[in-house]
Order: C-alpha cells, then sequence, then structure tokens
C-alpha cells in the first residue's frame, strides 16, 4: 500500500524519504548504498524500506472494475 509515516519498531519518521529512495535504486544504485546515503542506519528503518511493496495502483484498478460492474447492473 503506502509507505509508513514511521518505523514501526523505533517511531522514527520516515515517508519523506521514500520518494528519493525509489527513484535513486530505480536508476540503478544499490539499495544498501541509498540507505547509507539517506542516513538510514538502523535495521529496523532500513526493513521498512526493503521490504515494502508498491500495489496501491492495482487495488484503485481493481477497484475501478468493481464500480463499473455495480453500475452496470
Amino acid at each position: 500500500m503506502l509507505f509508513p509515516i514511521r518505523c514501526f519498531s523505533c517511531g522514527k519518521p520516515l515517508a519523506h524519504l521514500w520518494e528519493k529512495y525509489k527513484n535513486e535504486v530505480e536508476s540503478g544504485r544499490q539499495p544498501g548504498d541509498v540507505l547509507n546515503d539517506l542516513g538510514i542506519r538502523r535495521y529496523c528503518c532500513r526493513r521498512m524500506f526493503l521490504t515494502h511493496v508498491e500495489y496501491i495502483d492495482e487495488l484503485i484498478t481493481y477497484e475501478i472494475q468493481s464500480r463499473q460492474k455495480v453500475i452496470r447492473r
């Protein structure tokens, strides 16, 4: 879904760094190097970035298809 605002374990604010992280990784940099540059040192906070899966776009598509089926009935 959406990237969490804070780390689940320590509570450090992280959401403001997500776009920077995503852009750097998509440009070809190693995730560990990007996290080091962003100052994310704790394991719990690194986990938030490394394990996050964005699937909000897929959910929105499903919601739109569901609404269209309801309208057709």
